[in-house]
């Protein structure tokens, strides 16, 4: 009897070490993110959201401040529809301006707020103009290539 007793409790443990590495797993991947604070949305329209996901952070001075909610094509605008939940203790000057980042150079992709000096605010169902897309490398690298070849060709004709 005492061994069977034994036996419930390890096992409980087991599952309670198990859901915390759970826990643990999805809270370090961005796809659990527990916040019981008040949101408004927003809505930012970006040439190119890049490599840009659902739950992804938005940070103003490396404070996240809230979470992109989802990411949609406008077919009106051609354009990328962010749409993000601010917490509501931040508020946004309206002309701010927004930027998609990158963590370190291979890392994630987040939006950064770069805080206006206006006095109104963001309100709830804003749609930002002002904002900067995110870098693609395969476009800087076709870039440079393109500048290198152009300047072989002028030193040819000499």
């Amino acid at each position: 009897m005492e061994r069977s007793r034994n036996d419930v409790w390890v096992g409980f443990f087991v599952l309670l070490g198990a859901a915390a590495l759970l826990f643990l797993a999805l809270q370090s991947a961005n796809l659990l993110s527990l916040s019981f604070d008040k949101t408004y949305q927003v809505t930012a329209r970006f040439d190119n959201a890049g490599g840009l996901k659902p739950k992804a952070a938005v940070r103003s001075a490396g404070v996240v401040v809230g979470r992109v909610e989802s990411i949609r094509f406008n077919d009106q605008t051609f354009q990328a529809d962010v749409v993000l939940a601010l917490e509501s203790r931040y508020g946004f000057p309206k002309d701010s301006s927004m930027k998609i980042l990158t963590s370190g150079l291979l890392g994630e992709q987040y939006i950064g707020i770069e805080p206006g000096g206006e006095p109104d605010n963001w309100a709830q169902g804003a749609v930002i103009t002002q904002t900067q897309s995110a870098l693609v490398l395969e476009n800087l690298i076709g870039q440079f290539l393109f500048n290198k070849a152009s300047e072989g060709k002028g030193t040819d004709s000499e």
